[in-house]
């Protein structure tokens, strides 16, 4: 006979499966819950960059406009077994991190504060915000949020992973200048958390994802700012643009010495070749860059330059020409020691070769837009964040680095596990040569890890770190998470 425990146990489990989180949080009548079909839903969904997010459908989508809501969700979601999501921007493409099938949704589009202290600069900013957002709030305040590059990015997940902005030269990472994050745990309790109560979490929370809680606000030290300068240049492709490039953004990582000069330099390419170019991304912290100082792109005789002073807020509006409607969107980065002016062209052109050769046997998926993104990552911003505020990522000023962005957008979702198969022979070819270059002493022995905001979900994050600081990200996870309910019911990854 079965035992009155094993009766119990097997009533509790069959009551978790029946819960119904949406419906729970309907019942309660005060926070905002849409269905499909909904309006909102649709909207909300369509606003991931990547369509085969969108076409993940949750239950339903919970619009909590407070720390408060969401401690009243969580707490629903512990009584039932629902996988779950919670999306700040949607700007990561990997599948679940932000989405999900068939479980609720919290969306925190309605935690969207952007409160500034003109005398301190300090602001108090919400998830829901979007860098273009903030940027225009923030206009004409003289103060400036260190985001990303991206406009339409969202703050949720770019401080979580970091956040490599322009201007982290001079500030570090987004994460560096977060003093305090206002965060709802798993059993539903709210927590106020910086380096004075609770030093680990505080750390851990640069650069450790979603594993510890849903944050609901960050408390950030802002900068004085007033006009910058910014815009891309447009190239055609040709294999001496190629080497010019590439030598001008190897240069320019170990060469500048001006924190307010930022580029990133960017190859695109598009079905069967009709696109073949260098799009470079040219800022400069201030209504003009010193005389010469990105000579080494501008010699390179662009097709197009769009630079020119602007408002940074302007500057993040203009710049979501990127993103790429309609499209599914893989991402993936590797971090890379420069080499030295004697093996530059070998590292630099190689590595870019390799790029080549994986994007040319895409060329003909419908809709492909492959690219790749050299982002210099020199001494300075290792220097400034940890100035700042220690962090998971916890890179030293041994060496120059650049980081890699290696995309692909394409549309048939038919497509989605062979181009994951093309993601990780892109970024595995990179990793593999590096390894081998160390090996002959071609570059650097480093500490080289994988930057979160543009890692690909079969990257492992966490095994790229130092150990001690995965080991600390473990520690604190299992000590505010025990029964693990972010590390297994939600997408992201795990230390």
């Amino acid at each position: 006979m079965l035992s009155l425990r094993t009766l119990f146990c097997a009533f509790f489990l069959a009551t978790l499966v029946l819960a119904d989180t949406c419906s729970e949080v309907e019942a309660l009548g005060y926070i905002n819950v849409t269905r499909a079909l909904h309006p909102a839903y649709i909207e909300e969904q369509s606003q991931y960059w990547s369509t085969s997010c969108s076409a993940l459908t949750p239950s339903c989508i919970i619009f909590a406009k407070s720390a408060e809501e969401v401690s009243t969700v969580v707490k629903l979601l512990g009584n039932t077994t629902e996988s779950f999501a919670v999306k700040s921007g949607g700007h990561n493409p990997n599948n679940y991190f932000a989405s999900v099938q068939g479980g609720p949704l919290i969306s925190t589009e309605h935690l969207d504060q952007t409160i500034v202290d003109q005398a301190t600069g300090i602001i108090d900013v919400g998830p829901g915000n979007r860098l273009d957002g903030i940027s225009a709030k923030l206009q004409g305040t003289g103060w400036t949020f260190v985001g990303g590059r991206i406009g339409n990015t969202g703050v949720g997940g770019l401080v979580l992973g970091g956040g490599l902005s322009y201007m982290s030269a001079q500030y570090g990472w987004s994460a560096s200048s977060v003093l305090q994050y206002d965060i709802v745990f798993a059993n539903g309790t709210i927590g106020h958390i910086n380096k004075d109560n609770y030093p680990d979490l505080f750390k851990a929370l640069k650069g450790g994802g979603n594993n510890f809680g849903v944050v609901t606000n960050y408390r950030l030290q802002a900068y004085r700012q007033g006009d910058i300068w910014g815009g891309n240049l447009v190239y055609l492709r040709t294999p001496d643009k190629d080497a010019k490039l590439l030598k001008a953004v190897r240069d320019f990582t170990e060469y500048n010495e001006d924190p307010k000069a930022a580029v990133i330099v960017t190859a695109e390419r598009a079905n069967l070749n009709l696109v073949d170019s260098w799009i470079i991304f040219l800022f400069y912290d201030g209504p003009t860059p010193p005389a010469g100082k990105f000579q080494n792109f501008t010699d390179a005789n662009p097709l197009l330059d769009t630079t020119r002073t602007r408002t940074y807020a302007d500057l993040m509006a203009y710049s979501n020409w990127v993103v790429v409607k309609g499209s599914v969107v893989d991402i993936a980065t590797e971090t890379i020691p420069i080499p030295s002016s004697a093996n530059a062209v070998e590292v630099m052109e190689g590595l870019h070769s390799h790029w080549r050769n994986i994007s040319s046997t895409t060329l003909g998926v419908p809709g492909i837009v492959a690219s790749i993104a050299w982002q210099p990552f020199p001494r300075k911003i290792a220097q400034e964040a940890r100035a700042r505020s220690p962090d998971l990522i916890d890179a030293d000023d041994s060496v120059d680095r650049i980081i890699i962005e290696m995309n692909y957008s394409f549309i048939p979702q038919s497509e989605y596990e062979r181009m994951a198969d093309t993601v990780e022979a892109t970024y595995s070819g990179v990793r593999n040569r590096v390894l081998e270059w160390q090996a002959s002493g071609k570059l650097p022995e480093a500490y080289l890890p994988v930057f979160m905001n543009y890692g690909f979900y079969r990257q492992d994050y966490f095994g790229r770190l130092r150990p001690e600081n995965r080991a600390l990200a473990r520690s604190v996870a299992n000590s505010v998470d025990p029964q693990g309910f972010f590390r297994t019911r939600t997408g992201g990854w795990r230390p």
